[in-house]
């Protein structure tokens, strides 16, 4: 069980943004809010369908939003965004890493919260050959469906 300190928000950036196809498959019903926020420090490369945060000092921000679980929903997410991204804790063929960063909510406040990151292996691929999204925001990249 997690505990209470460390049932921190998550910081989306792709196919959990509101209007994406992992929004209401996952979040809905089990979030109290959504709010805008933006993470230094990172660049997104496209991926499959999805796109990838690598982090990069001089990069960023990178647009997203800041998604507070319900407490009840909590574990349950954490659990469901783990597999979705394919991360287990040490498991070294992971896609991606969940780490606490930094996001900066459009008021100017800042706030920690999980993000799910390339994991070493996948962030040295893009930035060998990977495209990066430019302006940081994979919803405006790419054509409406």
């Amino acid at each position: 069980m997690t505990r209470q300190a460390d049932r921190l928000p998550f910081f989306v950036y792709g196919t959990l943004r509101p209007g994406e196809p992992n929004h209401d498959a996952f979040l809905r019903g089990s979030v109290t809010t959504e709010e805008p926020a933006r993470l230094a420090g990172a660049v997104l490369y496209e991926g499959p369908g999805y796109p990838y945060l690598v982090e990069e000092p001089e990069g960023g921000p990178v647009r997203g939003e800041l998604i507070t679980a319900r407490p009840s929903a909590y574990e349950r997410l954490l659990a469901d965004l783990d597999v979705l991204e394919e991360y287990a804790p040490g498991d070294p063929r992971n896609l991606y890493e969940r780490v606490v960063r930094e996001v900066a909510l459009l008021d100017g406040a800042t706030a920690r919260a999980w993000v799910y990151v390339a994991a070493p292996g996948v962030a040295a691929r893009l930035r060998a050959s990977g495209t990066a999204i430019g302006g940081g925001d994979w919803a405006s990249s790419r054509p409406r469906r």
